[in-house]
């Protein structure tokens, strides 16, 4: 899933924020992220259910094998 961060502005003024895609405890990394694009502070937070899921690093390697004939 991509990682993204939807504002909902209200008129009178307050701003819902939610990050999807980040897996853990990385999403609170984004909330100094999301203070200092608005100039504002966090007044409260709720976690989605992804705040409690762990994030899975895939890693992939390769062997690249050349065969040469007559060996």
């Amino acid at each position: 899933m991509t990682k993204q961060i939807k504002l909902r502005i209200y008129p009178d003024g307050i701003v819902q924020a939610e990050v999807e895609g980040v897996k853990g405890k990385k999403c609170t990394n984004y909330i100094s992220i999301i203070e200092n694009l608005l100039e504002a502070k966090v007044a409260d937070s709720e976690y989605t259910s992804e705040y409690y899921e762990e994030e899975v690093i895939e890693n992939y390697e390769e062997d690249n094998i050349t065969l040469k004939e007559g060996i």
